[in-house]
């Protein structure tokens, strides 16, 4: 709240200093017996383009017009009196002015037209000595253009600083809202997929016994509605990341080693078999990150099982801390024989995002065929030394 109020406290005295100015440069031109109104126009249009509030200000009133309208008078005025020989003081206001609309110019303006406007403006600001000496050979002339241009190479280095600054910031929010998509890409792969081949298999397997009358229709019709029920609670959950409003969202990550079991538990299709060995205390020795990821790896594994080995009938998870390191493997007996459609079987990302998830922690991710048939998912995650 203090820092507000010194951030308005500055500013009100800002444009206070500015008005001022502005008036005084005013006052004098009437006081030398000149017309006050060629020099009160360009000082009320540069005002008007350096003050007007920016949640009032037309969507006409561009950087490019605000910077170029007042530029061009303040040089029309010049010119005017050098070709009618009437004399016009300059003052501190039209200065101060000039050099706003420069700083507006070189960082607000686009990219085509700042250099124009940003020109303009500080020619103006530098020819405004010639209506009243008259000529630029005049000593006091040349005096104030040389300190003129050194002030507007400071205001124009100070404007470009900033608009680098401006272009990074937008670069940096890019990257990290492209990051964000992909992470959710990624969780929306990771969760929704493995619940929808889960649908789709056992959906199958529903019509194969309703279509030889064999065995009883309710368990896998549970076994559907249950991965519909947490296909729907995954969307829920990476939905909610992009929600900045609710209540404090739960900080455990979607998914850990503890949920590993119900992973495992949920997986197994009529035939099939999982067994999941895991040694214990690694809850409490495992990062909360490396848990998220061994998780994800777990879900690939056994979702590319039911994708790409449908004839798998034992499948086994292993996780066991090997030196400062945790291992994760996912095997299967698995021949390659799947009854899901080609639709169904992915277009190969998945193994990628684990890749790179892996790697992020500066682990590694290996995948492929098993001397005694079969397919091996096998992570390494670093833990420091124990």
């Amino acid at each position: 709240m203090k820092s507000v109020s010194s951030h308005g406290c500055l500013r009100g005295f800002g444009v206070g200093v500015l008005v001022a100015a502005a008036v005084v440069d005013v006052l004098d031109t009437g006081a030398a017996g000149h017309r006050v109104w060629p020099v009160a126009l360009v000082l009320l249009t540069g005002l008007a383009a350096v003050l007007w509030p920016a949640a009032r200000r037309p969507p006409w009133l561009t950087p490019e017009l605000r910077t170029a309208v007042p530029g061009a008078l303040s040089a029309l005025l010049t010119v005017g009196s050098l070709v009618s020989g009437a004399r016009y003081l300059f003052g501190p206001g039209e200065v101060m002015v000039l050099l706003c609309l420069l700083f507006i110019a070189v960082r607000h303006c686009s990219p085509r037209w700042a250099a124009a406007c940003g020109l303009l403006d500080a020619v103006a600001l530098l020819a405004t000595p010639v209506r009243y000496a008259g000529s630029l050979s005049d000593g006091n002339a040349l005096a104030f253009i040389a300190i003129g241009l050194v002030l507007v190479g400071l205001t124009a280095g100070l404007a470009s600083y900033l608009r680098s600054l401006d272009y990074r910031r937008t670069v940096a929010v890019g990257e990290t809202r492209r990051a964000e998509r992909l992470a959710i890409a990624a969780d929306l792969h990771d969760f929704v997929a493995h619940h929808v081949t889960g649908i789709l298999v056992q959906t199958q397997v529903a019509r194969m016994m309703a279509a030889t009358g064999s065995g009883e229709l309710d368990p896998v019709l549970a076994g559907i509605e249950r991965a519909a029920t947490e296909a729907l609670a995954s969307m829920r959950r990476t939905v909610g990341v992009l929600r900045d409003t609710g209540p404090e969202p739960d900080r455990r990550p979607v998914g850990d080693l503890a949920a590993i079991t119900e992973l495992t538990d949920g997986f197994p299709a009529p035939g099939q078999k999982v067994t999941l060995d895991r040694a214990p205390g690694l809850d409490t020795e495992v990062p909360h990150e490396v848990q998220a990821a061994a998780f994800r790896v777990v879900q690939e594994a056994l979702t590319n099982v039911r994708r790409h080995a449908g004839d798998a009938t034992e499948i086994a998870v292993t996780l066991y801390r090997a030196g400062d390191r945790l291992e994760v493997t996912v095997s299967d007996d698995g021949h390659g024989s799947a009854r899901l459609p080609d639709a169904a079987h992915g277009g190969g990302f998945g193994l990628v995002g684990l890749t790179e998830r892996v790697t992020a922690l500066g682990g590694t991710l290996d995948a492929g065929p098993r001397a005694a048939g079969g397919w091996m998912v096998r992570a390494l995650f670093p833990l420091g030394k124990g």
